[in-house]
């Protein structure tokens, strides 16, 4: 039993903008943007063309210069940040609002070679809904009186960088329902509700996207 509770929590912790339906599926022209969600076992994170969001989108989008790729997730700030989350972080993090965290991992290998066990799925958006998703993920970090990005250190693998968020963690604003508001205000037709996990996130961007990588 406690084994099937503790799989439940993790599901929910491992870290949503409306469409108007004008922005998805794009245009089938050179002006499309390419949008991957790669699944990490309980949680699913964003890939973008770091040449294709706009300078002034993210505060910390020059702390990784040379990256070809930018991947971003959001989650609960001290369970994913955590060497090894427990079980008690998972439930505190649920039981009332927790302060939230960015994850950002730069790198220039293709996607597919980069998540090379990871199930991956390609959605083209327009570019109007490609800033909008950018615009929306940059709302999520912390800034201080400048304007400037909260730094917390490095993330969890390759070159990364953990974030500040200025949105706070819930039972019912988990990493997965943020993803999905992310790509709903790309355009995406995607249901915030039905994405509490990422097996319900995964299952509706599927329906929507091409699947790149079908994981192992």
């Amino acid at each position: 039993m406690l084994a099937r509770v503790r799989l439940c929590l993790v599901a929910l912790l491992a870290g949503c903008a409306g469409s108007d339906g004008t922005t998805f599926p794009s245009e089938l022209n050179d002006l499309a943007r390419t949008v991957y969600v790669v699944r990490h076992d309980w949680h699913a994170g964003i890939v973008v063309p770091r040449s294709d969001i706009p300078e002034d989108a993210w505060p910390a989008l020059y702390d990784l210069p040379q990256a070809r790729y930018l991947e971003v997730g959001w989650g609960d700030r001290e369970f994913y940040q955590a060497p090894a989350p427990s079980l008690g972080l998972a439930i505190k993090a649920l039981l009332w609002p927790t302060p939230g965290v960015v994850h950002v991992v730069g790198f220039d290998a293709p996607v597919e070679d980069f998540f090379a066990a990871s199930e991956i799925v390609a959605l083209s958006v327009s570019v109007r809904g490609f800033g909008a998703l950018c615009g929306f993920i940059g709302d999520a970090y912390a800034r201080d009186e400048r304007g400037n990005a909260q730094g917390l250190g490095p993330g969890l693998y390759g070159t990364s960088r953990f974030y500040a968020s200025r949105l706070e963690y819930s039972l019912f604003a988990t990493c997965n329902v943020w993803t999905a508001r992310a790509l709903q205000a790309a355009g995406c037709p995607i249901d915030p509700g039905s994405a509490v996990t990422v097996t319900g996130l995964m299952q509706q961007v599927r329906k929507v996207g091409e699947v790149v990588r079908t994981g192992r």
